[in-house]
């Protein structure tokens, strides 16, 4: 189990817990969050450009409209840090636009 330094992750029920139940414990290093940046910007931006814009019902619908915005995400958004190229468009190149025709 890897987890950060926080104090959910210290205390010791958590560590009996993982002992008892024979589970290797690794922690990340002070410093880590930086790693978890790229994810929480995700999170941050699903959450306000569709969960938040949707009064979701049950799950299907949070699933339907999940679904679609991470498709549109990686196949349609075009991001600043990839000079304004969708996901896709990046990570495939021309051997996406070649496949395609």
């Amino acid at each position: 189990m890897n987890t950060d330094q926080g104090s959910q992750f210290t205390g010791a029920a958590w560590i009996t817990a993982l002992t008892e139940a024979n589970v290797k414990i690794s922690m990340d290093g002070r410093g880590r969050y930086l790693d978890n940046i790229f994810i929480e910007r995700l999170w941050r931006s699903l959450k306000q450009e569709a969960v938040y814009l949707h009064e979701l019902q049950d799950g299907f619908q949070a699933k339907r409209v999940i679904n679609d915005w991470i498709g549109f995400y990686n196949s349609e958004g075009p991001h600043t840090a990839l000079d304004k190229r969708s996901h896709d468009d990046a990570f495939f190149g021309t051997e996406r636009n070649q496949k395609a025709a």
